[in-house]
């Protein structure tokens, strides 16, 4: 009964969606104000409904309820608890049904807190939200299901895939799917502002904090795939440049562009046109991510079974909302005003260099992930494009702009000063020099590129805070000034310090990892000692186990440095029965930022193939993408974006004279 009810309740929303995407635009035309607040109503309605029928999934995996198709498919009865909240939206129904619960929930926040926006934006936005409820909710109702029954029902599931039994799948897709699905706020407030035909700063205010918090939860959720892909898959590597890891990366790419041009029009009015475009882009990349892994035409760990029907409705939906916007794009644009007037060399002139850097390095993603696809169905050939496409393309893109990175910030807006920015980085530049020599004292000079990577890295972290340092007058004036000025900083720069230094730590670590990192493969037999890094891996035995859905065999292996005992590791194989297949646990010892890596082969009498691989500096990377989120994060407490345009006063009513 209650999977009925979360199935009717999901109709009901399609409903109100529709109710949502067709009242408010169309008091927006008739100048109906009480037609225009229906948005607010039916937004919130339409989170609830949807609510409901996710929790009601969700409770039919909690009390294993075989006779739903998709509980069927993904679940087993022995899984643990966790694994079958997890369970949920590790599979294509239920995935589908998170992205729109997302949805609703942007929606919902815009409907309830967007308490700042002229009614009549408000009452845009949301029913361009509500436009594209419609699509994905008709898309789950008409060919992915997540409440069709099974009759008679079955006694067992077939269990979830195991590579996704993993604690990282109760974070990666959800923050994954808060950056993609949040980028539609970004999409409808530049579809409401083209539609409305007005486009100012203080549309870019109003948009902005969206457009960060989607930023934020797209780091943490592409940082937290290469984590879980890196211990969970047993190869030890952490980005593939796998399609549908460029999936995510392009939608974060061009929104890391929006937000900085978004900055430009609501400081000096400029880059309208550019900024809306951006919105439009970073949504539509959004949607494309969705379509290569839900459509069929990749082959990928990240990607869900789906059948062509399922594709060509989703290609549909894209098709609708990228040449609909792009056609009322080219509708309005000739009526933008460029706004102001700046000198190249500016802040404004610095944030559009960034600009063109990072959507050059989107486009170069782009055609590496689509090329082969569009190859295969031209010719039929089937080419694979890996890291030697990307190191040849992308990476020479970012370099430059890595280096620009710090002087951004110390030009002034309209018209900045190159020289005197220069100035201010000097000490930063040596900072950097230095750090650099005293890295490659201990680790030695393998490749000059390495010695390069190290540089940015530094130059990035240390750069980033020179800004800091010359609005507090640091070293220029007493202390006591200086905090006193450190104190009054408005937050928006301390993230934007932040941020920067994020990318510097990744940078860092990126590097170390692929340069100085150790990998030996070889076969041991119990007693044998193999050497990594100055650490001694010796394999002591092997031992077996069950797990609650399944059997484990593991090898136990201690770790040794100058004849002390550091760690002791069990790396292992787990098959599960109910889906026959086995998977590989790595065992990982962390070590200050640094790893030793564990995983095995096949296990024979008294031996095992092991692969030991030494990862220096290697959590640097993700470390550096949570220092990046929590930039963006404290950029959002800034009161000042926070609030937004100021409410429009209200007029005092005059007593009647008497």
């Amino acid at each position: 009964m209650i999977v009925e009810l979360g199935h009717f309740a999901l109709v009901l929303a399609l409903m109100v969606a529709l109710v949502q995407s067709t009242v408010p635009i169309a008091g927006v035309y008739r100048a109906d104000g009480r037609m225009q607040a229906v948005g607010v109503p039916a937004a919130l309605t339409q989170l609830l409904l949807i609510g409901l029928s996710f929790a009601a999934l969700t409770y039919a995996y909690v009390v294993s309820d075989f006779s739903v198709v998709n509980v069927f498919e993904n679940a087993h009865s022995d899984q643990p608890l966790l694994y079958k909240y997890t369970s949920v939206w590790g599979n294509h129904e239920g995935s589908i049904l998170l992205w729109v619960l997302i949805l609703a929930l942007f929606g919902g926040l815009v409907a309830a807190f967007g308490t700042n926006l002229p009614q009549r934006l408000k009452a845009l936005v949301l029913s361009v939200q509500g436009w594209i409820s419609v699509a994905f909710i008709g898309f789950i109702l008409g060919t992915s299901n997540p409440f069709a029954r099974l009759d008679p029902a079955p006694f067992e599931g077939r269990d979830l895939n195991p590579i996704l039994q993993d604690i990282g799948l109760a974070i990666h897709p959800p923050l994954l799917y808060l950056g993609y699905v949040g980028c539609s706020i970004s999409f409808s407030f530049a579809v409401a502002a083209l539609i409305d035909g007005r486009i100012d700063a203080a549309w870019a205010r109003w948009a902005r904090p969206w457009t960060l918090a989607a930023w934020v939860f797209l780091t943490l959720g592409i940082a937290m795939g290469s984590y879980w892909a890196y211990y969970e898959l047993g190869w030890g590597g952490f980005w593939f440049w796998d399609p549908v890891e460029n999936a995510s990366l392009m939608p974060w790419l061009a929104t890391t562009a929006l937000l900085h041009s978004a900055v430009v029009m609501e400081r000096r009015d400029a880059l309208k046109i550019w900024t809306v475009l951006l919105a439009i882009l970073a949504f539509s990349l959004s949607l494309l991510g969705t379509f290569l892994v839900r459509s069929g035409v990749l082959t990928s760990v990240h990607t869900f079974a789906a059948d062509p029907t399922r594709g060509v409705f989703i290609l549909l939906i894209l098709c609708a909302f990228i040449g609909g916007s792009l056609a009322l794009f080219a509708l309005r644009a000739g009526s933008l005003t460029p706004g102001g007037i700046f000198a190249p060399i500016s802040r404004e002139g610095a944030l559009i260099l960034n600009n063109i850097f990072i959507t050059a390095a989107t486009a170069t993603v782009v055609v590496g992930t689509l090329y082969p696809l569009v190859l295969e169905s031209l010719t039929g050939a089937k080419i694979s494009v890996g890291a030697p496409f990307y190191n040849l393309t992308f990476v020479p893109v970012v370099a430059p702009l890595l280096v620009l990175i710090p002087f951004g910030p110390l030009l002034a807006w309209k018209r900045g000063d190159l020289r005197a920015a220069a100035e201010r980085l000097t000490l930063a530049f040596g900072l950097s020099i230095l750090g650099t020599i005293v890295v490659l004292a201990f680790v030695g000079v393998s490749q000059a590129l390495a010695l390069l990577g190290v540089w940015v890295g530094l130059w990035l972290m240390v750069g980033a805070f020179a800004e800091l340092a010359a609005r507090i007058k640091l070293a220029q004036a007493p202390l006591s000034e200086s905090w006193r000025r450190l104190v009054g900083l408005p937050r928006s720069t301390f993230s934007t310090a932040l941020a920067h230094s994020g990318v510097g730590i990744m940078v860092l670590g990126i590097v170390s990892a692929s340069v100085w990192s150790g990998e030996d493969i070889r076969s041991m037999t119990v007693g044998e000692t193999a050497t990594i890094a100055g650490y001694e891996i010796t394999l002591d035995g092997f031992r077996s186990g069950r797990g609650p859905n399944y059997e484990e065999a593991s090898a136990q292996l201690t770790v040794r440095r100058d004849g002390r005992v550091i760690a002791v590791m069990s790396p292992s194989k787990r098959f599960y029965p109910a889906r026959d297949t086995q998977t590989t646990e790595a065992a990982i010892e962390t070590r200050g930022f640094s790893q030793i890596y564990l995983s095995l082969g096949d296990i024979a009498e008294g031996g095992t193939t092991v692969r030991i691989f030494w990862r220096p500096w290697v959590t640097l990377m993700w470390w550096g993408a949570v220092v990046m989120s929590i930039g963006g994060a404290l950029s959002l407490t800034d009161r000042r974006l926070r609030v937004g345009a100021p409410r429009p006063a209200r007029r005092r009513r005059l007593a009647p004279a008497e």
